[in-house]
């Protein structure tokens, strides 16, 4: 399905349509938000890079949600739901986190193994960017900052 590597403006695939449960209990279409810039972060708390990012991805979000820009943290299916939801909270996680206890959104998103690994996608749900690791926060930034300006 997805291919590796990293790209904008070159491909787009449709973001998987897999039903999440979010942290909250309520279920949603699919990881990506409709009519919203998504970040779709795929980590686990026992992830360093991932621990060490959030705190970006949480100014991330802070800067652009008032503007149509949603993320979406999608726990992997190692990871203990306790050990997601403690962490969840006593960071006060402003955006959905998504528990993928069976790793089918995991399965939908081109078989993510590594952590981290996140999707930007845009207002028309088309998958436009792939990082694996730690993105370049400042030029992330700039896409979103692009696709937000796209009706």
């Amino acid at each position: 399905m997805l291919a590796g590597g990293l790209w904008f403006g070159l491909r787009t695939d449709k973001a998987p349509a897999t039903p999440v449960v979010l942290l909250d209990g309520s279920t949603r279409a699919g990881a990506a938000v409709a009519g919203q810039v998504t970040l779709v972060n795929f980590w686990a708390t026992t992830c360093s890079v991932c621990v060490s990012e959030m705190p970006q991805m949480v100014a991330l979000f802070k800067t652009y949600q008032g503007q149509g820009f949603a993320t979406v943290a999608v726990a992997m299916v190692y990871d203990p739901p306790a050990s997601v939801i403690h962490y969840s909270e006593s960071r006060q996680l402003p955006f959905d986190v998504v528990i993928d206890n069976t790793g089918a959104v995991a399965r939908a998103w081109g078989g993510v193994e590594a952590t981290p690994t996140s999707f930007l996608v845009n207002r028309r749900g088309e998958i436009v960017q792939r990082f694996v690791g730690a993105p370049d926060f400042a030029a992330l930034a700039k896409s979103i900052e692009k696709l937000l300006k796209e009706v």
